[in-house]
Formats: C-alpha cells, sequence, structure tokens
C-alpha cells in the first residue's frame, strides 16, 4: 500500500478500522477530537457503528458491552476523560476482555490545558482505576508508529484478554506524516468462546462479570491475571536502541520527547565528543527494564527526558536499582523539551565524569 500523508488521530483511527475495528464509542475532547470524528465517517463505510456516547463514562461501558460480544471495538480520549473512563478500564480487566483505549495526553492535572504533555504514564502504567491489574501501553513516536502500535494493540489485546493503551500525545495526534497500513506480524488468536453472543441450548452460557463475592473466587481471577501479566511481560516488551554501541551517557525518553532526544544526541557527538545514546521504550508496560539494566555495564550515567514532573524517572531508577546515577530532565504545562536543555544536562554529567 502507498504511503498517504495523514494527521495522526486520522492516522490511528484508520489503523483501527484496517485492524478489524468495527465499534467505536466516544465523547470529544482536544486534541483527540480528529478520532471521533474519522470514526464517525469511516465506520459506517464499513458496516461498523460509531456512537457519540452522552459522556466519557457511558463511552468506556459500552466499550465493555461490545467487548463482552466478542467485537473488536476502541474508545479515545485526552486525559481527564480517560480519567472519567478509569473505574470501567478497571471493570473491564477483570472481566478479563479485550479492548484498545487511545490517549493523546494534554497539560494537567485538572481540566489543565490543550498542550501536549506526558503527565499520564503513572495513570496509565501503574494502573488508573482501582484493584491488580495492568494494561499493554504502547508509546509511539511518529504517525506511522501509532498506526502500527494500533494493529498491533487489536491482536495483543485478543490474544491475552486484556485491555491496550495508545498513549500519545498532543504532538502525535496534531502532526502530519506519511503513513502506510500494515498487517501486522500475524499470531494465532483463540476463538473467542467466552463471548456473550447469544445462547442456543448447545454450550455453556457466557458470562462477563467483574463481581466476585467470594474471598477464593476473587482470588483466583487476580492470580489468573497475575499469570497473564508475567507472560506479557516474557513475551510483549518492545523499545529501540539509538547509538548504544559505544554509549557512555544514555537517555531514556519515550513518545515525542524521544526524537528531541536524538536531535540533542546527533549535536552531543558532533560538537561536544560526549558519546550519548538512547533507550527508547516502545512499550511501556511491560517496561524494557533489563535492557536498561544491561546498559549499566557500558553507560556510567543516565538521563531520564519528559513532559512531566518526572514519573517514568522512577521506572528508570528501579531498572537500575542504584548500579548507575539518574538524573532528569522534565518540563510541564506543555512546553516542549529542548535539544539543548538535554545537551547542558550531558555536558554537567561530563565535566562531573571527568
Amino acid at each position: 500500500m502507498a504511503k498517504v500523508l495523514m494527521k495522526g488521530n486520522e492516522a490511528v483511527a484508520e489503523a483501527a478500522i484496517q485492524a478489524g475495528c468495527r465499534f467505536f464509542f466516544g465523547y470529544p475532547i482536544t486534541p483527540q477530537n480528529q478520532i471521533p470524528e474519522y470514526m464517525s465517517r469511516r465506520l459506517p463505510e464499513v458496516g461498523g457503528t460509531f456512537l457519540q456516547a452522552e459522556s466519557e463514562i457511558s463511552a468506556i461501558n459500552m466499550v465493555y458491552g461490545a467487548a463482552g460480544a466478542g467485537a473488536r471495538v476502541m474508545t479515545s480520549s485526552s486525559s481527564p476523560g480517560i480519567s472519567l473512563k478509569q473505574e470501567g478500564i478497571s471493570y473491564i480487566a477483570c472481566a478479563e476482555l479485550p479492548c484498545v483505549i487511545v490517549n493523546m495526553v494534554r497539560s494537567g492535572p485538572g481540566l489543565g490545558g490543550i498542550l501536549p504533555t506526558q503527565g499520564d504514564y503513572f495513570q496509565s502504567v501503574k494502573g488508573g482505576g482501582h484493584g491488580d491489574y495492568r494494561l499493554v501501553v504502547y508509546a509511539p513516536n511518529s504517525v506511522q508508529e501509532a498506526a502500527d502500535c494500533v494493529m498491533q494493540a487489536f491482536d495483543v489485546s485478543d490474544q491475552y484478554r486484556v485491555p491496550a493503551l495508545i498513549l500519545g500525545d498532543g504532538m502525535i495526534g496534531q502532526m502530519m506524516e506519511p503513513v502506510e497500513f500494515r498487517t501486522p506480524k500475524k499470531r494465532d488468536l483463540p476463538e473467542k468462546t467466552w463471548a456473550a453472543t447469544g445462547y442456543d441450548g448447545t454450550k455453556q452460557r457466557a458470562v462477563i462479570n467483574s463481581l466476585y463475592i467470594e474471598a477464593e473466587a476473587m482470588n483466583a481471577v487476580c492470580t489468573r491475571l497475575q499469570q497473564v501479566y508475567r507472560q506479557i511481560e516474557q513475551n510483549e516488551i518492545q523499545y529501540e536502541e539509538y547509538m548504544m554501541d559505544d554509549a557512555e551517557i544514555c537517555i531514556v525518553a519515550y513518545g515525542t520527547t524521544s526524537r528531541i532526544a536524538k536531535n540533542a544526541i546527533g549535536q552531543a557527538r558532533a560538537s561536544l565528543g560526549i558519546r550519548a545514546g538512547l533507550i527508547r521504550p516502545i512499550t511501556l508496560w511491560p517496561f524494557p527494564s533489563k535492557a536498561i539494566s544491561d546498559a549499566a555495564g557500558q553507560c556510567s550515567a543516565f538521563v531520564a527526558v519528559e513532559m512531566s514532573a518526572g514519573q517514568m524517572v522512577e521506572d528508570v531508577r528501579l531498572a537500575l536499582d542504584g548500579k548507575r546515577p539518574v538524573s532528569f530532565v522534565g518540563t510541564l504545562g506543555g512546553i516542549i523539551p529542548t535539544p539543548a536543555m538535554i545537551i547542558d544536562e550531558l555536558k554537567a554529567i561530563k565535566e562531573a565524569m571527568s
């Protein structure tokens, strides 16, 4: 398929349709509005259903229903809207249902602003709702990767029966880049025998549930979920290494920020002789802890760069377990970090190492 120039939000929506999504329930909020707008036009063309719910809470519970019937279903929102969906996401996780959720992050807390940040990391990877559950979380850094991650997310969600989250930001959603819609690597996906598609008396009734009164029953569900999460940690970690072969300082950054970090690395190497490299998590959960830990064998220092007050930096420090110092470069309120800010930190670290 030839590449087409598309806005990130539109590419996310088209990728979902290419992946077989036929149901979308959402509610408008900037900066993700082009996703439901695109879906409202395209889904009827492929025999799908678009519905603008009366609220984000209604939308996520409609997702719960469609997922329970075995449909490929997606919702999208931006930060405060994702907060409203958290109870429903927890229910969906407990009911072991696949679905895809898109969060194009805006600045907060509160209603905040409409500019891009990465302040929803904790909410996404630590479980923003109640209980012991996880989402598979993808953090694309381009329009192409956003489309790829969406298509992969549907398959991974179906394979493990867990919700998957695409964590973008306002820049990923609004920028325009060439994109092609590529079929993801084929997986042996299980038949959805658990789906509530009607009862004809020939098989066991399908029961979709997230309420367990007896402690033993609740323990069994939670234990099964934890076993699934361990399988995901073993099989689904994705990351990129950039100029790490000879790196003495390792930057860890994801999403849009990683592109700025690559620029800084190029400048630091060319102008200052600082051998910096990058580890870019593509999955924020499962997190590439081993890759970061292994990099401590060659790198003397690490720098986490985020558009936040410092959230992913905690997982970087956990991965290193005190083996190497970790500094932080962050911006708040929708201010985008610059290569110069990162280079200043690299220079400070290099001087301390001398």
